[in-house]
């Protein structure tokens, strides 16, 4: 039993690491310590952690910019701490290790595969861009912050505090869209937050890399395509024209190499790469 029990922790190691750091982040707005208080105060797209540190959303301060609104020097250093921290290791980690939105997306797409739900709208990955686009559009005509009006993941952290019906209307369609009609549509299709991250961390050193093995039946196994939320991003390990990934919409998220059962995939941080794109350069 208790090998067993090991053997699933492994198997799962990388969800489980995600979904500990996703509700640790929850938890530090809203748990309040005795004697100290709460960790963090405001939300995910302005934060200020152990009274000291403060830290901001840098896709909030791009809409501020084009809103036309004054930028406070802390929100800046905030911005540049955040934006700096997911450029060198890969902006979409936040999709997959943060956003708790993301919760709500892997819960539809494990009840599509339990319930056996086939049907799926095609969606083109570039929408998500077209909707950043509008998004900063929208605040430089308007001279307000355009996404924050129906922002998701604020909208599930007001809701974990205060319950509201729009804002649980405004989730239960997101989830109920993914379920239904397409599959990991919001993450993976529409997303602006997503889009912003994936070009902030385009060049993120943080890397899901291959090691062929004569084990190793990739070729015609394909399972880690199977449960990647972005299986077109793998493509290139598995035909073995490369060995990393190098898609900026690689969320990093491990599911990957949870599936692995050859251990052929691995995560780790590349400075070699950096190094020899400088000397290239």
């Amino acid at each position: 039993m208790l090998h067993r029990l090991k053997r699933g922790l492994y198997r799962h190691r990388w969800l489980l690491m995600r979904r500990i750091v996703q509700i640790s982040i929850l938890l530090a707005f809203i748990v309040a310590i005795p004697g100290y208080g709460k960790i963090a105060d405001g939300n995910l797209s302005s934060s200020l952690w152990f009274e000291q540190l403060k830290l901001t959303d840098p896709f909030i301060l791009l809409q501020s910019f084009f809103a036309g609104s004054p930028i406070a020097l802390p929100a800046l250093m905030g911005a540049i701490l955040v934006g700096g921290f997911y450029a060198f290791l890969a902006g979409r980690l936040y999709c997959s290790w943060v956003c708790p939105i993301n919760l709500l997306t892997d819960l539809a797409y494990w009840l599509r595969k339990r319930l056996n739900i086939k049907g799926n709208m095609n969606l083109s990955r570039h929408l998500r861009l077209w909707i950043l686009a509008l998004s900063l559009v929208l605040s430089f005509l308007g001279g307000t912050l355009a996404w924050e009006i129906v922002n998701p993941i604020t909208r599930f952290q007001r809701e974990l505090i205060w319950f509201s019906l729009s804002g649980a209307m405004l989730l239960g369609a997101l989830f109920l869209f993914d379920l239904f009609v397409s599959r990991r549509a919001w993450c993976g299709h529409l997303c602006p937050v997503g889009a912003f991250y994936g070009i902030l961390g385009r060049y993120g050193r943080l890397k899901v890399t291959s090691t062929p093995t004569e084990s190793c039946d990739t070729r015609g196994c394909s399972r880690c395509v199977a449960v990647c939320p972005e299986p077109h991003v793998l493509a290139p390990v598995v035909s073995k024209q490369a060995l990393s990934v190098t898609s900026s919409d690689c969320t990093r998220c491990g599911a990957c190499l949870d599936e692995c059962s050859e251990g052929v995939l691995s995560m780790k941080i590349d400075l070699v790469g950096m190094a020899n794109r400088k000397a290239d350069d």
